[in-house]
């Protein structure tokens, strides 16, 4: 080898180490820096946690009309200057809030520095169930509520009807229905035979008697305002819709009964 190809490369190596220890000591730098953060950010947490601020310090409760508030915070299992508010899991803590079967939906959420706000959609009501000359409120989903009502136009009027699972089927049939059609109803009563349990018959507030069955109730009514445009203007009768819809004069009925008395 030359002797001055190796005289270069000892002068390029002698160059070198002061770069290659420089960057050493901004990469020790570096390292010291992001420990010292990290040991400052673990002492913070843990002081964090040590403090009330880290506990839940108020819940607000929106949109809760039937439900007291004192339920949904005891369903919710959030108390104030105990719960830890970075742990609260919003979403099994709504799945625990919609336990209660007035509610549709609870949504949880966190309001720095440490709030919760939990928003309450519950079921409405859509019918007035008829107890001993009293009322009281029907919810979509079947549930009856304990207060007195007075009835008003959110939905019909429900007479001599059982409060089990024909009462929920109807309430539900009564949710599908377009508005309407809902507040053309003024009266149902609950009207079974042996050959069909869920018969029902309504009383509408244009004259008309209805009698269909719970079960296929909303599809049959949808075709409740076509049915009645077809009719002859000014005669009133039944609209039978359990099966296939036909239209029972009361006038016709009535002129029958006649006759039969006459022979």
């Amino acid at each position: 080898m030359k002797p001055g190809i190796d005289k270069e490369k000892v002068v390029n190596i002698e160059e070198r180490i002061p770069k290659i220890k420089e960057q050493r000591k901004q990469k020790a730098n570096r390292r010291l820096i992001t420990f010292i953060l990290l040991f400052f950010t673990m002492m913070l947490i843990i002081i964090y946690l040590q403090t009330p601020i880290s506990k839940v310090s108020n819940v607000e409760i929106k949109g809760n009309r039937n439900v007291p508030a004192e339920d949904i915070i005891s369903l919710s299992q959030i108390y104030k200057g105990q719960t830890e508010y970075w742990s609260l899991n919003k979403e099994k803590t709504a799945k625990k809030i919609e336990k209660n079967k007035l509610v549709k939906k609870a949504e949880v959420s966190k309001k720095l520095p440490n709030k919760i706000e939990i928003s309450i959609e519950e079921y409405k009501s859509i019918a007035f169930l008829q107890k001993d000359h009293v009322y009281y409120s029907v919810l979509e989903n079947g549930t009856v509520l304990p207060e007195e009502v007075t009835p008003n136009d959110k939905g019909p009027i429900l007479n001599d009807w059982p409060e089990n699972e024909k009462l929920i089927q109807m309430a539900k049939q009564l949710n599908k229905l377009p508005d309407s059609v809902k507040k053309s109803i003024s009266e149902i009563n609950y009207a079974p035979q042996k050959s069909n349990p869920w018969l029902i018959r309504l009383y509408m507030n244009d004259g008309y008697m209805v009698t269909a069955s719970i079960k296929t109730f909303a599809k049959n009514m949808e075709n409740y305002p076509a049915i009645v445009k077809e009719l002859p203007k000014g005669e009133k009768g039944i609209i039978h819709l359990e099966v296939a819809a036909y239209f029972e004069s009361l006038k016709k009925k009535s002129e029958d009964h006649k006759k039969e008395e006459e022979r």
